[in-house]
Parts: C-alpha cells; structure tokens; sequence
C-alpha cells in the first residue's frame, strides 16, 4: 500500500521551489562558506607572520592598518556573476560583503618595516617588532 502524506505549504516552502532558480537569501560565497577571516600566527626571535584567509578579496580591496601593537585586518568581498543563453539573461547574482580582524601582540610593531604581500586568497604579513627600549635607573641627587 502506497504511503500519503500531506503537502503543507508553510512548512514545505523549500519544496515547492525545487528546481527553481529562487533559493533563500544567504550572504554565502560561491562553494556554500561564510566568509571569515582565519588566521595562523607565527614568531621568530623579532619577528611577527601572520597568515590570513581571505578568498575572494582582490589586493586593492585589503587594508592592513598598525597601531603600536594593535593590528587590524580588513577587505572587501564584490561578486557579480551574470549566465546567459543567448541574449536572454537567466540569473544575475551579486553579492558585496566586509570582513575585518584585529589583534594585539605582547610587543609593539615597527610600522615602517611591515611588509604585507597577497597571493591566492592568502595575506601574509610580515610585523617585525620594535626593538625593546632599555630602561634606564636615574639617580637622583
């Protein structure tokens, strides 16, 4: 005997639009990730590298700002993705996203030696610490 079961068409949305091209709105990059800001960070004796994930985000769209120890990392995600048959457009998806990060490291940075370079999706950062100022006992007379 076969099985029936009742169709509701509140809770069964996503059914009804099987097939379609109308999904639910997500803010999603093209493979179904979120997009987030994943980091490794390494130390030498002087030195920071970091190594963030940023797929999607052209180097013109990054900022690296430093801050005494204070790093913040930021891009920005623009997608436009036209299909066409012919002269007919079928689907135009466009997505526009920000991501930002910002750390502290337990040394200030020499801003005028960080040299920051962008290659498939990775940032990699290179934060080369201050040297450690010496403190000097005063006597006093």
């Amino acid at each position: 005997m076969a099985n029936i079961t009742r169709f509701d068409p509140l809770t069964d949305m996503d059914d009804l639009f099987k097939g379609f091209f109308l999904r639910p709105l997500r803010l999603d990059v093209e493979g179904g990730t979120q997009i987030r800001l994943k980091m490794d960070v390494s130390k030498t004796d002087d030195t920071y590298t970091v190594k963030a994930e940023m797929p999607g985000v052209a180097k013109d769209d990054i900022q690296v700002t430093v801050d005494g120890n204070q790093v913040t990392i930021s891009g920005e995600v623009r997608k436009e993705k036209e299909e066409k048959k012919g002269e007919q457009v079928i689907r135009s998806e466009r997505y526009y996203g920000a991501v930002s990060r910002s750390f502290t490291l337990p040394q200030e940075v020499d801003e005028s030696k960080v040299v920051a370079k962008s290659s498939d999706g990775v940032l990699t950062l290179s934060l080369p610490l201050k040297a450690k100022s010496s403190t000097k006992k005063i006597t006093v007379t």
